[in-house]
C-alpha cells in the first residue's frame, strides 16, 4: 500500500486550541480567567430571559431543538436528519429551522432544491437534500419558524438545527448531542470547549460517536455508506475504489474522523485535505490527476460539486438506538395539546 501524502489543515491555531481543550494543561490554565468572564456574561444573559427583559417567543407546534454544549461540532446535523426521518416515518409533517451558519446572505428564506448552499448554508442545504423536509434559515430562528408555518401550514413539528443556547426560540424538547470528546476538560470557553456548564437540564442526551466519553444518555451507530454518490445521482460502490490511490477532502469540524472511516473501508488515501469547517471552496483547486477519485463528505458535496463535478460524496449512515426514538416519541406524546398523526 502506498504511503499516504500530507494532510493539509485549514487552521493550525484552531487545532491547537481544540487539543488544549481536552486537558487542563498550561494553555487552558492561561485562558481560565477569561472563562470566568465568559461564564458571567452567559449567566447575565440567562438572567435577562428569566426576568423577562429579553423575550422568548413560541410557535403553535412542538419545537425540538437539537444542539450541544461544546464548541467545534458534535454531530448535530446527522441527528437532525435522523429525527426528521423518524418523525416523517410516523406520518408527521416536519419542518426544520436553522441559522444557516456561514452563508453569505442575512435574510429569512426557504431552502429549495435549486438554492445555492452559499446563500442558505451547507448544513441546511444538506438537510433539505437528504430528507426532502421544508427547511427555513434566518438569523433569528423564531422568524424562520414563523415563515415555515406560513409557507407550510400543515407542519406538525419543527426541528431546530442547533440553537440550544438560542433562548429567543421557545422549545418543548431539547436534545443535547456529544461526540467522543464528551465535555473535554470540563471548563468553559475559551479555556475549555463548554459553551455552558454541564450538567444542565436537558430532555435527551445522545452520544453521536463510537465511544461515549461519559455514562448516561443514548447511543448511536455510525458508518460510511456502501456507495458513494456522484453529482449526476449515480451510486459508485466503494469496493470498486479499493486499491486506487484516492484524494479525500473534508471541511467539517473533525475531518480526521472522515478520513479514518475511509481507511477503515479499505481505501488508500494518497492525499488528505482538512479545510476549515463550512469552507466555500472558492480558492480551492483540485489536486492530483482526474484519474484519482476525489472523495468528500455529503455536506461538502453540496458546494464542492460546483467546482469539481467529478467529486464523489460518501454519505454517513447514522442511526440512534431504538430506545432514543422511544423516549423521544414518549416526550412528544406527553406535550399538552399535541396531536399525533
Amino acid at each position: 500500500m502506498p504511503a499516504e501524502g500530507p494532510s493539509s489543515t485549514g487552521s493550525p491555531s484552531a487545532s491547537r486550541l481544540q487539543a488544549a481543550w481536552l486537558r487542563r494543561g498550561p494553555l487552558a490554565c492561561l485562558l481560565w480567567p477569561l472563562s470566568l468572564l465568559y461564564a458571567a456574561l452567559f449567566a447575565l444573559r440567562g438572567l435577562f430571559y428569566r426576568l423577562g427583559w429579553s423575550r422568548t417567543d413560541r410557535v403553535p407546534v412542538p419545537v425540538i431543538v437539537v444542539g450541544n454544549v461544546i464548541a467545534g461540532g458534535a454531530g448535530k446535523t446527522p441527528v437532525v436528519m435522523a429525527v426528521v426521518r423518524h418523525l416523517r416515518a410516523r406520518g408527521l409533517q416536519v419542518g426544520v429551522v436553522s441559522r444557516g451558519y456561514g452563508r453569505r446572505t442575512d435574510d429569512c428564506r426557504e431552502v429549495l432544491d435549486e438554492s445555492d448552499p452559499r446563500d442558505v448554508g451547507d448544513e441546511p442545504a444538506l438537510i433539505h437534500h437528504a430528507t426532502k423536509a421544508p427547511v427555513f434559515v434566518a438569523r433569528k430562528r423564531i422568524e424562520a419558524a414563523r415563515a415555515l408555518l406560513q409557507r407550510h401550514p400543515a407542519t406538525q413539528v419543527i426541528v431546530s438545527d442547533d440553537g440550544l443556547q438560542h433562548l429567543a426560540l421557545g422549545r418543548d424538547i431539547e436534545i443535547c448531542v456529544f461526540d467522543d470528546r464528551g465535555i473535554g476538560n470540563g471548563w468553559r470557553l475559551p479555556a475549555g470547549p463548554l459553551r455552558e456548564a454541564w450538567p444542565r437540564p436537558c430532555d435527551l442526551v445522545l452520544h453521536s460517536g463510537s465511544k461515549p466519553a461519559f455514562a448516561g444518555g443514548y447511543t448511536a451507530t455510525r458508518s460510511l455508506a456502501q456507495d458513494a454518490l456522484a453529482s449526476d445521482g449515480r451510486r459508485i460502490p466503494l469496493r470498486t475504489l479499493a486499491g486506487k490511490p484516492a484524494i479525500a477532502l473534508a471541511a467539517i469540524a473533525r475531518p480526521e474522523a472522515f478520513f479514518d472511516m475511509l481507511r477503515a473501508r479499505g481505501l488508500t488515501l494518497a492525499q488528505t485535505f482538512a479545510l476549515p469547517d463550512h469552507s466555500d471552496f472558492e480558492n480551492w483547486q483540485r489536486p492530483g490527476s482526474a484519474e484519482q477519485p476525489l472523495l468528500c463528505t455529503e455536506k461538502d458535496a453540496v458546494k464542492l460539486w460546483r467546482k469539481a463535478p467529478d467529486a464523489l460524496a460518501v454519505p454517513l449512515e447514522f442511526m440512534p438506538c431504538v430506545e432514543f426514538f422511544s423516549a423521544l416519541d414518549a416526550k412528544l406524546s406527553s406535550l399538552d395539546g399535541y396531536q399525533a398523526a
